[in-house]
This record gives structure tokens, sequence and C-alpha cells, in this order.
């Protein structure tokens, strides 16, 4: 196999270089990062697109670009019926939860939690999303710089820590808008690297008709499959109902996503932004799809995996790129980069929003003297701490991998219930702070019980599914490699005898449907715990609901008009919202310039 080039280290390099000097342009352009408003929330002036692409790039960590394939490569094609997820949660994210967002102005997804129920529940939700995301950045900076490294021998603690500090570089010094604007550029690099694996896997393969061909004979194509059991890993129903819940869980209510388009200068912008985004999550979902089969087409008769040329499923990527492209030096290098393109988006999108609630969530409660120089520089310090705190994740997971893994899975699990958590505020007026604690801890209670049983006795494969693979064409003598898949029975040792009865129904549970579990057992307890405690009794305020008029003002004429943030409203009777006005955040900064003059550090002189 080839190894790698100086012209693919040269490629690699440009690409850290230009999202760092992405970074010093946004940090000193229109006279920097003066306020916290600024740095978290990019000064709610970005229009759609550029929000639109980032959106696509964080989703799209490099575990898309190497797993995705790999995924398709030994289970089949029926993962696209993702591309039905991915509308429905679009929808659900754009016309549920982000119309209450946007109209109070909130920066961070966890103030609404206080709002609408008590500081406690957001404090909650705070340490829970600060656990999970540190825990997800270890992962996805080491598990890709693993894969790369074994099979292109990318020096792999150089990519870790380059990538780590590039990324922790750009957002101390740009703020979100660094981190938008860098994403849009890795979301070039991303389909680039795509297109050349897919263009000249065509090349190879004489046309794509010989490889949807080979797909189709090999069982690839299989898109069907109307099972309704819950507990096969994929079919049509997990994959719509499970994954709708799984990633709304991301897309709904996760500040990594929330901040960004609640970022944008107006609610159509805000809008808008997700559902360009859609077509952004279907084109890398064509793409990874193409390579998917492309692998199986190329390796139909000589499986790497099983004739131990790589030693796991996301270390075929890297693998084929060197194969076709040994002769084109500085392609597999744009492969590479595309791949760290996919970790340094997600990474960046993670510190931004990791900053974002320490400084909303722990900080401003709690000082309330600061002043806004103050908190921007305090903002700055936490991307550089979070920024520390991801590549030392990095250095753990390498060193337990399998238990951060599990810990993720299960972590992975706090999804579902906080999703039903905010479906309580949001859509039930009678939904009452005891009841939604409640439910919280017994949805999650539920989700932890199968999740780590399903860590400890994983499904079998007959649940699973995979596809055969074959090794008839090989004429090499079988390598050997180190393997890096960690199998967690090394983490939770249990005899392969005994599987309790609960293993093969309840454990076996699709993965996708955790988050369901989670997310109903929350609503449901929710409710009826509020109604036992007097919750039809309470008046909610309704700008904390999801109201007729916000479903209803997507089709009337001042579509672009934002609502005004809370407190303008007080002086003012109400009527239309203000005309003049497009962005609550501006609308402040003018209203505070007077009284701004004759303050230092946020006393009056």
């Amino acid at each position: 196999m080839g190894r790698f080039t100086v012209w693919d280290y040269v490629v690699f390099a440009a690409m850290l270089l230009i999202s760092a000097i992405i970074g010093i342009y946004y940090a000193f352009v229109g006279g920097g990062q003066k306020t916290s408003k600024d740095f978290l929330m990019a000064g709610r002036s970005m229009s759609a697109l550029p929000v639109a692409l980032s959106l696509t790039a964080s989703f799209m960590s490099a575990v898309t670009v190497l797993g995705t394939p790999a995924e398709i490569y030994r289970y089949g094609a029926i993962f696209c019926i993702f591309a039905i997820t991915y509308g429905l949660v679009v929808l659900c994210s754009a016309e549920i939860f982000l119309p209450v967002f946007y109209k109070l102005g909130i920066t961070s997804t966890y103030e609404y939690l206080e709002l609408r129920f008590n500081k406690y529940l957001r404090l909650c939700g705070t340490v829970l999303f600060i656990i999970q995301t540190t825990l997800y950045t270890g992962i996805v900076i080491y598990a890709p710089a693993l894969a790369l490294n074994q099979v292109t021998g990318f020096d792999l603690w150089g990519a870790v820590v380059a990538t780590g500090v590039v990324c922790t570089f750009y957002c101390t010094l740009g703020g979100l808008k660094a981190v938008v604007w860098t994403d849009v550029f890795q979301v070039g690099i991303m389909v680039a690297g795509f297109s050349s694996v897919i263009i000249r896997a065509v090349v190879v393969q004489e046309g794509i008709g010989r490889i949807v061909n080979d797909s189709y004979h090999g069982r690839r194509l299989n898109f069907w499959d109307f099972d309704p059991n819950p507990l096969q890993r994929h079919t049509f129903w997990t994959i719509v109902i499970g994954g709708t819940f799984t990633w709304t869980g991301i897309y709904g209510v996760n500040q990594s996503q929330v901040q960004r388009y609640i970022a944008c200068k107006n609610r159509f912008h805000a809008k808008l932004s997700l559902y360009i985004n859609l077509v952004g999550l279907w084109a890398i979902l064509v793409c990874a799809t193409l390579c998917g089969l492309a692998l199986y087409s190329i390796y139909k008769d000589c499986d790497p995996w099983t004739a131990k040329q790589v030693s796991a499923l996301d270390q075929l990527m890297p693998y084929l790129v060197l194969d076709i492209m040994r002769d084109f030096p500085g392609v597999p290098g744009l492969f590479v980069a595309s791949a760290y393109s996919g970790t340094l988006s997600t990474v960046s999108s993670s510190i931004n929003a990791l900053a974002a609630v320490t400084v909303e969530d722990l900080i401003k409660p709690y000082f309330k003297s600061l002043s806004e120089k103050k908190l921007s520089w305090i903002s700055m310090g936490m991307s550089l701490f979070y920024g520390g705190v991801c590549i030392a994740m990095a250095a753990v997971a390498s060193l337990l991998g399998a238990l951060l893994q599990a810990a993720l899975s299960i972590f992975g699990m706090v999804g579902g219930p906080l999703l039903g958590l905010f479906a309580l505020g949001i859509l039930c007026p009678f939904a009452n702070g005891i009841g939604a604690f409640v439910g919280l801890v017994s949805g999650f209670i539920i989700s932890l019980w199968v999740g780590i049983g399903s860590q400890i006795y994983p499904p079998l494969p007959e649940r699973t599914k995979p596809l055969d693979l074959s090794t008839v064409g090989c004429n090499i003598s079988l390598g050997n490699l180190t393997s890096t898949e960690i199998p967690l029975t090394t983490v939770f040792s249990t005899p392969g005898a005994e599987r309790p009865a609960l293993a093969d129904n309840w454990y076996s549970l699709s993965y996708l449907y955790f988050s369901t579990l989670g997310t109903l057992v929350t609503v449901v307890v929710g409710i009826i715990i509020s109604l036992l405690t007097g919750g039809l009794k309470q008046n909610t305020d309704p700008k904390f609901l999801l109201t007729k008029e916000d479903f209803l003002s997507n089709f009337s004429r001042s579509e672009t008009e934002q609502p005004e943030k809370v407190e303008v409203l007080n002086w003012k009777p109400f009527t239309m919202a203000n005309e003049g006005t497009d962005n609550p955040a501006f609308s402040h900064i003018e209203m505070d310039v007077a009284s701004d003059k004759n303050k230092v550090n946020g006393l009056h002189i």
C-alpha cells in the first residue's frame, strides 16, 4: 500500500492554516469581540447560508466520513432511510423548538428551563450537557486520528495536538463568527474529499453502473425492511421513528446546534438555515452511501477486514483511498484533511457551546456585577480552557478507549430525557417543576437501565444483520495488524454462556430507540405527576409555550420581523412587533450606548 508523501502533509497543513487565518480575521474585523454576545452569539447578525453549512459541518464529524461508508459496506444501504429522518428532525426543530427559543432571545438553551420551571432543572441540564460534550469531543478527536494513523502512518499525536490547538486558537480568538465561517470552509473540504474518492472509484470500476450492479448482487441495496420488530438494529421503523427522536435531541435542544441558528439576524433566516442545512445533510448522506457502495464493489471478492489488512471497519475508507489514489500525490492528503475537517468543525462548535453554557448558566447568574467587557474576556478564557480539556480527553480516550466509548453511549442516553423535558415545557402548559423533575429522573433511569444492559450484553448478530463479505479473490498471505478495536468485554467481563432472559429482548432494543424511550417516559411521567401536583392551577406565561401565533407567523407578511426581546416590551404598549428593529441584540446595544459612555467597568461615575 502507498504511504503518505510530502504533498499529503502540505495539503493537510494548508487546511489547518486557512482555518487559523479565518479565526484571526474575525478576531479583528468589525472591531473584534467587544461583548460576550458578540463572542458567543456572533452579535445575532448571521445570515442563513453560512449557518446552514455550519450546522451541516458539525453534524458531520470524522465519524461520518470514516464510519458511514463502512456501515454501508457492512450492513447495506438501508442507512439511506435516514434521509426521511433528517427531514422530520428539521421540521420538528424549526417549527416546535426554534420559535420558542428565538422569541425569548436566550443564549443558552438551559436558560429556558429556569424561565419555565426552576433553576435546579437548569443546573441539571447544564451539568449533563458539559459532561456529555467533553466525553464526546475526546472520542471525536481520537478515534479518527487512530484509524488514519493505522492505515496511512499519519502521525497520531502530531495530528491530535495540531487539530486541537488550531481549533482552540480560532474559537478563542474569533468566537462564534469564526466557528461558523471555518465550518463553511470545512464543508467544502469534506465534499471535495468525498467527491475525489467517488470520482476515482467510478473511474477504477469503469462506470457507476458496475458499482450499483455489484451492490445489488451483494444484497447491499436493502432499502426496504419494514420489519416492525423494535429489536432489529436498522429497519425502516427504527430509523424513521427512533432516528427522529435521537436526532431531534441534537438539532432541537442541544446547545451546540441551537446556539448557531439562534445567532441568525431574524427568525426567517433562522428557519431558513435549518431547511438549507437539510439539503446539506442529504448531500452528505448521498456521498457517504456512494462511497460505501464503491467500497463494496471494489473489495467484494477480497474484504480487507476479514483478510486482516485492516483491523477495524473504520479503517476501510483510508485503506481504499491509499489503494486507488496511489498515483495522485496530495489526494490522500485531501481525504485526511476532509476527515479532520469533520473533527475540527464538531470540536469547535462544542468548545463554543461549552463556553456559552458555562458563562450563561454558571457565571452570569452568580456574579451579577460583571461588565460586558469582562464577560467577553471570561468567554474567551472559557474557550481556551475547554480547548485544553478536549485535547486532554483525547489523551484519556487513547488510554481508556472502550471505557470512554461506553461512557459516551451511556451519556448519549441523556439526549432522550432532556428532549422530553423541553417538550414538556414547550408543549404542555400544565407541566410544572415537580412533574418535570420526576419525569426527567424516571426517563433517565429507564434509559440507563437499557443502555448499560446493552453495553454488557451486546445484541446478537441476528439482530444487527451484518451482510456477507468474501475473501475468495485474495492472493495475499494474511498479514498481522495490531487491532485498534477494543472489545467491550474487556471492560465488563461476562461469561458467554449466561445471557439472562432480559438480554435477548429488553437489552437488545435497537440503539435508536434508547432516546425514544427516554423521551416518552419523561413526557408521560411528567404529565401524570404535574396533574397530581396541581399543574392545572398554575398560569404559564404563553411566551414560554408554542402558540398558534408562532405557527401562523410562518405565513404572515412580517415573516422577517423578529419578536422583540421580553425586556423591551415592558416599556411600551404591545402592538405589532416594532417594524424598525430586526434584531433584539441590536436594539439593546443602541439603547445602552448612552448609559455606557460614563461607566467604567460597569460602575456609574
